[in-house]
């Protein structure tokens, strides 16, 4: 048999190769796959913080899919904050506990529990967020722990301001929102700049009062809502620019969660806002959208938010009455719901994962 001559076919696939590594399909980030299911984390009230699953090939949802996947377990224990998947795990904080939970991401078998404690002082952790081989964690004695993703033990500590909440990354640095929201009245007001190569705190940027949320586009900015001190004080929304960290602009808005996606940004109302979720422009913060949701659909208390940006669909979860199972509801980036089911026996569902 002849054997073709093979050359340009190599120089095409290199020349291709050459320009897919250098330019992402998608400018915010990698090309994502599609995700086979996505992990819901509820809060719970005491001792009840649930994990659940939902099947996007079945559409079904398994309320309490990390007690079923690990019987022998203890369950995930008080008030789940926040989750993260990085690498082949999901790290789960559970914030009252002081623990974060790891289990496989793909299975949700239990890998390791890593207790945040110094001395016998809990650092009751809040958010998390993987970069560089390692898991940030936010802390409320004014840390950010990093968790060595090998071993899964706290490498070190750095210290940032009062009680942290919401994490940002954008290039090498970590963006961290101090809340100071246990020493009411005397909030913090900032937000720190954590580089992730060195592990240091590079300096602080005031933004306003009890800042809590925090979301970075693809342009250079990030973006913060400061909550105020529901009173005297409004909510109030902040754009910093990373350059030379400066704010770009403010806008007194109330918002709880805030997400960048598609050159918007993606917006709850939080406890003293609109129970809608809004699209506002990252140029002036004006409304684009009053309520992102088209179809009718009602949300009674828009909790979380999170986009998967592979398609564009959205996801919110519904805490309801804080009391009973609350609810997760997909739309797609029409605002037209593509499902919608009951978290039970979760409560105050707050976070979700994609299981890619």
């Amino acid at each position: 048999m002849k054997k073709k001559n093979l050359l340009p076919w190599t120089l095409a696939l290199m020349v291709l190769a050459a320009s897919c590594s250098k330019d992402d399909v998608n400018p915010g980030g990698p090309v994502l796959s599609p995700a086979q299911g996505v992990y819901v984390l509820s809060e719970g009230s005491s001792n009840n913080a649930t994990l659940g699953y939902y099947s996007l090939s079945s559409n079904t949802l398994t309320g309490n899919f990390y007690q079923q996947q690990n019987p022998t377990q203890a369950g995930l224990g008080s008030i789940g904050n926040d989750m993260t998947i990085y690498g082949s795990k999901l790290y789960i904080v559970v914030n009252v506990s002081s623990d974060v939970v790891v289990v496989n991401a793909a299975t949700g078998t239990f890998i390791k529990r890593i207790a945040f404690k110094e001395g016998s002082t809990n650092k009751e952790p809040r958010y998390a967020v993987g970069a560089k081989g390692k898991v940030f964690v936010s802390c409320y004695d004014g840390t950010v722990a990093v968790i060595d993703t090998t071993s899964l033990n706290i490498a070190t500590s750095i210290r940032v301001g009062t009680n942290p909440e919401e994490m940002a990354l954008s290039g090498d640095n970590l963006y961290v929102a101090n809340s100071g929201g246990l020493n009411f009245p005397n909030y913090d007001s900032t937000l720190s700049v954590v580089n992730v190569n060195s592990l240091t705190e590079i300096t602080k940027i005031k933004v306003g009062i009890n800042p809590q949320s925090v979301t970075a586009d693809d342009q250079g900015f990030v973006y913060v809502s400061c909550t105020g001190n529901y009173g005297s004080i409004p909510a109030r929304l902040v754009k910093v620019k990373i350059s030379d960290r400066s704010i770009a602009k403010t806008a007194d808005t109330a918002a709880g969660r805030i997400r960048y996606y598609d050159n918007k940004l993606w917006v709850t109302g939080g406890y003293i806002g609109l129970p809608y979720v809004r699209t506002l422009s990252t140029a002036d913060f004006s409304q684009t959208r009053a309520n992102f949701v088209t179809d009718g659909t009602a949300i009674a208390t828009p909790y979380g938010l999170d986009i998967d940006k592979q398609n564009g669909d959205v996801y919110v979860t519904d805490a309801r009455d804080y009391v009973s199972s609350g609810q997760l509801l997909c739309f797609d980036k029409t605002g037209r719901k593509k499902f919608a089911v009951n978290t039970t026996p979760g409560v105050i569902p707050t976070k979700v994962a994609f299981n890619r």
